[in-house]
């Protein structure tokens, strides 16, 4: 068949048009493309049709071999497979009126199937499982996002911040955006909308995707994120429209926070991570919350959870923890709550089900600094710092580290100098490789394995820097201390 006939089948399949509209669909695609002669395919994948038509345009003279403009054309085309945004929210909830997850399938199949979701580019990630003290940690390397635009690049020295649209990447305003350079192309975006404390808040997927069903809640003003009890009862209110999903907020601090702090929002999807099957180290009682069962998780981060049937009494519960945090000070364990009038104390809470139970874990974070630790005295200290220097956030915090597309040659280059091949082994390597040398009889036939294990307690030792109380004695004095206070 022809290329663009296979197109719109594609089309056709994701109800984005009827068979009248044919014809119609065909010379939008020759607007984009310029017209075609040969094109002539055996693949009906999408990935394939996509590469000749955008070579198509490129020879016709309709676009610049350029990253940017085929990032463009790319999701105009993909956009022609795309039912609009109201046809797609209302089969959402009626979807929904099945269950929760059949509404969720349909919305996260058509988001993969129009290539919002990148599935070719995420899974080149390598993702393994490593042992450690706290259970089996997830880890990835991050290979998926694509390389930057030079003329992007150059764009964003000379862009007149004052002129923005959309104001982020998270707003409303993404959704059939257009692109440019040094601001992705969203034509194929849509964004379903689902009522949430009252306000109306944003489901989309990320398009490149950490863990399965990645999704995002996001505010429908641009207005920045906070950890307060109203967020703590918005994502109680998710995931009782969602109970097959979590969902968790970064942090809203620098350091201990995500990437993006301008926008209020959440992530969420379809994945347990290690800290939701962590065990309770120990329970206790929280004076005027009965109907809660409280525990300190046994987790490298300092985290409390918290389990109930009723999310007001949780949220309440959530909001004197928060707000005890906030304020708490305990020098003896180089606990600061401000610098001045710098707050440095806030929480990373996740909501998820066990049936008819919420439960809600909350993780306490200080991001203060010192001379001794200038990136953060809770943060990735200087000798794990080459697996992971960047923030701990919602996903890290859970257990799943997103580790940076360097290391993948970089640990190639280790592997060669434990086996004692010519290598270019890293400086920033050096001194772990030694101590993986000394600690095992390395050969050929375990090295892989030798290094994901040492890479994971790596990741552990990550995590274990960023909790405020220590898993040692010290430290566990220093959490009934916090516990003592909490019940005062």
């Amino acid at each position: 068949m022809n290329v663009v006939d296979n197109f719109v089948s594609l089309a056709l399949k994701n109800n984005a048009i009827k068979p009248l509209d044919v014809i119609y669909l065909k010379n939008k695609i020759y607007g984009l493309i310029g017209f075609i002669n040969s094109g002539e395919t055996q693949s009906d994948q999408l990935d394939d049709l996509l590469d000749i038509l955008i070579s198509a345009a490129i020879e016709n003279g309709k676009i610049h071999d350029s990253i940017t403009e085929r990032e463009i054309l790319e999701t105009q085309l993909t956009d022609l497979l795309t039912p609009l945004p109201s046809y797609v929210n209302e089969k959402f909830w009626q979807n929904y009126q099945l269950s929760p997850q059949t509404a969720t399938d349909y919305f996260f199949n058509l988001s993969k199937n129009n290539n919002y979701v990148k599935t070719k580019a995420i899974n080149k990630n390598i993702a393994f499982k490593a042992a450690t003290n706290y259970g089996s940690l997830e880890l990835t390397i991050n290979l998926s996002k694509p390389e930057k635009d030079p003329k992007a690049i150059a764009a964003a020295a000379k862009e007149n911040s004052s002129q923005k649209y959309p104001q982020c990447a998270l707003c409303m305003e993404n959704e059939g955006y257009l692109g440019r350079l040094n601001y992705p192309a969203r034509s194929n975006h849509r964004i379903i909308r689902i009522p949430i404390g009252g306000q109306t808040y944003g489901m989309q997927y990320s398009p490149y995707a950490y863990f399965n069903e990645h999704a995002i809640f996001l505010n429908s003003q641009h207005v920045p994120m906070h950890i307060d009890k109203r967020a703590f009862n918005n994502l109680l209110e998710i995931v009782t429209l969602f109970p097959h999903y979590f969902v968790g907020s970064n942090a809203d601090l620098p350091i201990v926070g995500g990437s993006v702090l301008s926008h209020d929002h959440y992530q969420g999807g379809r994945h347990i991570f290690p800290m939701m099957e962590a065990k309770l180290a120990k329970s206790f009682n929280l004076h005027g919350y009965k109907d809660v069962q409280c525990g300190i998780v046994n987790w490298p981060l300092s985290t409390i959870r918290l389990q109930g049937k009723n999310i007001d009494t949780i949220a309440n519960a959530a909001e004197h923890i928060l707000n005890t945090w906030i304020n708490y000070s305990d020098e003896k364990v180089d606990i600061i709550p401000f610098t001045g009038s710098i707050r440095h104390h806030t929480i990373t809470p996740i909501a998820y089900r066990d049936h008819d139970d919420y439960i809600l874990d909350l993780v306490l974070r200080d991001n203060h600094t010192s001379d001794k630790y200038p990136d953060g005295v809770f943060h990735p200290h200087a000798d794990v710092q080459h697996i992971k220097k960047e923030n701990i956030g919602l996903i890290e915090v859970m257990g799943r580290a997103i580790l940076p597309a360097r290391l993948k040659e970089e640990l190639s280059e280790v592997q060669k100098y434990l086996l004692d091949q010519p290598n270019s082994i890293s400086e920033i390597h050096l001194a772990w490789a030694n101590q993986i040398k000394k600690k095992h009889n390395v050969c050929l036939e375990n090295v892989s394995e030798v290094l994901a294990c040492e890479l994971g307690n790596t990741f552990a030792r990550v995590l274990e820097d960023a909790g405020v109380f220590k898993l040692n004695e010290e430290g566990q004095e220093a959490w009934l201390r916090f516990i003592n206070v909490l019940n005062k």
